[in-house]
């Protein structure tokens, strides 16, 4: 994607942002989507003084592309996100028989439930790159 449309796409966050913000201060929305447009706001920012450096800066482009497109950074990328759902499911799977001890049974399900719900994605996934492969 086009960095004049990242831009683009950026500045349409800030703006969402700008109106939950306003209407959580009009009383229109709760504290909830307020918060959401105030999180907006600051991504929409950050990303666009980003896009601005890249233009700018030819030295900080290379780098930020080498970064992005670099084998090891994937490789990494890719160790940290099954890393971060086999501690998902084992927190999970923890907080399923915990809260169940607690007798806190609905949180107990939502654990049991989020661990069941990785199982199946991960197995759709499995069978999927299985075949391409």
């Amino acid at each position: 994607m086009k960095i004049e449309k990242r831009m683009y796409i950026n500045i349409f966050w800030i703006i969402i942002g700008l109106v939950l913000v306003a209407c959580g201060i009009f009383d229109i929305v709760d504290s909830f989507w307020s918060g959401m447009g105030g999180a907006l706001i600051g991504v929409g920012i950050i990303r666009l003084i980003q896009f601005i450096k890249i233009q700018k800066n030819p030295e900080y482009r290379e780098k930020m592309e080498i970064e992005r497109n670099d084998e090891r950074n994937k490789f990494i990328g890719g160790r940290a996100w099954a890393w971060a759902g086999y501690g998902f499911v084992m927190l999970n799977a923890v907080g399923t028989i915990a809260f169940k001890i607690a007798g806190n049974d609905l949180l107990s399900q939502y654990c049991a439930y989020s661990v069941c719900l990785v199982l199946v994605l991960y197995w759709i996934a499995f069978l999927f790159l299985r075949k391409k492969y």
